[in-house]
């Protein structure tokens, strides 16, 4: 089904970028969001997954959103992949209000509730809109009036207009990033993007995440250069690699000197973010001067 045909999305062009149009009055209001944006295979899943439970550990009640057509943001979480949003949508000849709530959303580990969003076969329609569309069902049936805290997993490091759409919604973006010249690059064109958005809508930058990585200086040096902050470290580990292989998140595994020190930095994480994570107020760089930049001779 070509959904770009059936349910067109209008771009409107905005200060600073061109806008997916979304419904003005489908705003998430009562929770806090996060939108989790970071190079493509650098982990982002997997830091959802467990800053989700994180959360839920602190007594939150939590719902995470991949934002990816693979819909496999929350297998750890539902140890299976969910039915998408779209899939549910498309089965009722996109009326959805024949849809039930267990039609597009799992319970997961430690009660986080999951949605895939999904998304259209490629070339024929926007991630936005899928993106928009799940919001849009989410309020219908009154699900984000319960809820405290949501996390959007977004798909690599794609910031056009449609897989931007989650920073409409957001309140903070967070960056997963390695200490390598290509992660930290695919940053600084996020960072870029979400300066953007910031023109027109409430999202900030809450700073950034090192994932598989056993040191930070690259990263530190780039966020003390454009005026971003380290928000939590994680290292290359082989029980992240093996909590993926048991469709398990890293707080069902086997208990570990390792593992609890890994666990310890997520709940810290989560802790620090709902606290109220300050907004950066980075300036990206110009690729060739972030070329220069980078590494060293």
């Amino acid at each position: 089904m070509n959904i770009a045909i059936r349910n067109p999305v209008v771009a409107r062009k905005e200060e600073g970028s061109l806008q997916v149009a979304l419904d003005p009055d489908v705003r998430i209001e009562t929770a806090k969001v996060f939108a989790v944006y970071g190079k493509g295979g650098i982990g982002k899943s997997t830091t959802s997954s467990n800053l989700s439970v994180a959360f839920s550990r602190l007594g939150k009640r939590v719902l995470q959103i991949g934002c990816d057509p693979k819909h496999d943001s929350t297998f750890t979480l539902t140890k299976r992949l969910a039915p998408t949003v779209i899939d549910a949508l498309e089965s009722v000849n996109f009326h959805s209000e024949e849809l039930r709530v267990e039609d597009f959303v799992v319970e997961g580990y430690n009660g986080v509730m999951c949605v895939e969003a999904g998304g259209p076969p490629a070339g024929t329609g926007c991630g936005g809109y899928v993106v928009g569309q799940t919001v849009k069902l989410l309020k219908e049936h009154h699900l984000l009036e319960d809820t405290d805290v949501v996390v959007f997993d977004v798909l690599g490091d794609v910031v056009c207009g449609g897989f931007a759409s989650p920073l409409q919604h957001a309140d903070r973006a967070l960056i997963v990033t390695a200490n390598d010249f290509d992660s930290i690059f695919a940053m600084n064109r996020i960072v870029a993007a979400i300066h953007a958005k910031s023109k027109n809508y409430g999202v900030r930058l809450g700073g950034v995440i090192a994932n598989r990585s056993a040191k930070t200086d690259e990263i530190d040096r780039f966020n003390e250069a454009v005026g971003l902050r380290r928000l939590a470290h994680f290292p290359d580990l082989d029980v992240v690699r093996r909590s993926r292989l048991k469709k398990s998140t890293l707080f069902e595994m086997d208990d570990s000197p390792e593992l609890r020190a890994v666990q310890d930095e997520y709940m810290r994480l989560a802790e620090g973010l709902w606290a109220g994570a300050e907004p950066c107020e980075a300036v990206p760089m110009k690729d060739r001067d972030l070329f220069e930049f980078l590494g060293f001779d």
